[in-house]
């Protein structure tokens, strides 16, 4: 990784070429993305603050994709000036070693939770290799082909990926599924990972899964169409977000459809689920559009910059730094059951101790902020 150090003032808008609606949203879903991952008591979360089971889609299911959404857009803001000036192995080069750090941060930090186990149950997909994958697939496509082709790409990926789950049969099941173990993705993961390396409360199956990258990487596309969209300047502003917003509609109903044979689900990152959620992502970028870029409302903005300036930082530190208070006792007892769960019933308490953890976090990346620190990998 390697730190910037900003000389320019605290506008994230004057350093960057990029929106600052792009930053006060990505930092509204890291904190999102915070408050559902720190539950004071995994036993005792709110239905909206839970993943779906399996098919369907709660509020916390739309933080994952819509991150993945933003890395799209953000993919046309870094290149688009770079595209035709600087060598394309070049930028290609730096993705890569980029993808190589946030696939290596999860494993590095499993480690060091879990030393005495090594490596014979590091979990190899996850969040952040997800995230690495879908920015260097998306940089290369976008790179290398044109709008159009991104767009083909786009349908292909989706159409394939509904192909492939949903006509051919599952080697040792004989026919093809859409259930945690026995789904395609499921099998292909065991093949490549093996059990010992997927997701620890089932071992059998991975909601970061290898197949599931595919319509992540469809995700990502949505973005960058749409961030080529904002940043064409033959067109006015109001004709920008209104055709956002009708994009954004077009693909919720899209998807809802799609969900009546294909359902929209997170853990398979279905086909339906990225038009679902992209159509959504791109409606809450077009109002954060109008209303901090084109009308100018800021004054809510701050909390939400300071989060995004540094969104793979908080992030990463969201799995150091709960942990660590929870090893603070007095007398004898945890934070949580000495501050929190005495005071609040069982749902609020952890709800409560959730919130803490954003705001601890978020005091972490004011200072870095206030120094104009950004981490940038």
């Amino acid at each position: 990784m390697t730190k910037e150090i900003s000389t320019q003032n605290s506008s994230l808008k004057t350093q960057n070429p990029r929106l600052l609606s792009l930053d006060v949203m990505r930092g509204a879903t890291i904190a999102a993305m915070i408050l559902v991952n720190d539950p004071g008591d995994w036993g005792h979360i709110y239905a909206p603050l839970e993943h779906s089971k399996w098919n369907g889609c709660t509020p916390t299911d739309l933080v994952f994709p819509f991150f993945l959404f933003m890395v799209g857009v953000s993919v046309t803001y870094a290149m688009e000036s770079r595209k035709s000036t600087v060598s394309h192995s070049k930028l290609i080069l730096k993705a890569l070693q980029r993808t190589a750090i946030l696939i290596a941060i999860p494993w590095i930090t499993q480690l060091i939770f879990h030393w005495d186990r090594g490596f014979s149950h590091l979990r190899f997909p996850g969040v952040l290799p997800r995230i690495a994958l879908v920015y260097f697939i998306c940089t290369i496509i976008y790179l290398k082909t044109s709008q159009k082709t991104c767009d083909w790409i786009f349908a292909g990926a989706l159409i394939g990926y509904f192909i492939i789950m949903t006509f051919i049969p599952v080697p040792g099941v004989g026919y093809a599924n859409l259930e945690p173990e026995t789904n395609m993705g499921a099998w292909i993961d065991r093949l490549v990972f093996t059990t010992n390396h997927l997701w620890s409360e089932s071992r059998t199956w991975d909601p970061e899964g290898l197949l599931g990258t595919l319509p992540a990487v469809a995700t990502g596309l949505f973005g960058i169409r749409v961030g080529t969209w904002l940043k064409r300047k033959d067109v006015d502003d109001n004709v920008k977000v209104s055709w956002m917003f009708t994009y954004g509609v077009i693909a919720v109903v899209a998807g809802l459809v799609w969900d009546l044979f294909f359902p929209i689900n997170k853990a398979l990152w279905t086909s339906s689920f990225v038009l679902y959620t992209g159509g959504l992502a791109t409606i809450a970028l077009a109002l954060s559009y109008w209303l901090i870029d084109v009308q100018g409302r800021k004054r809510f903005t701050y909390p939400f910059v300071v989060f995004g300036a540094n969104a793979i930082t908080a992030y990463v530190l969201s799995g150091f730094i709960p942990h660590y208070l929870n090893m603070i006792k007095i007398g004898g007892l945890s934070i949580y059951q000495t501050v929190f769960a005495p005071h609040f019933s069982p749902l609020n308490a952890s709800l409560v101790s959730a919130i803490f953890t954003v705001i601890i976090l978020w005091l972490v990346m004011w200072i870095l902020y206030l120094r104009k620190i950004i981490i940038k990998i």
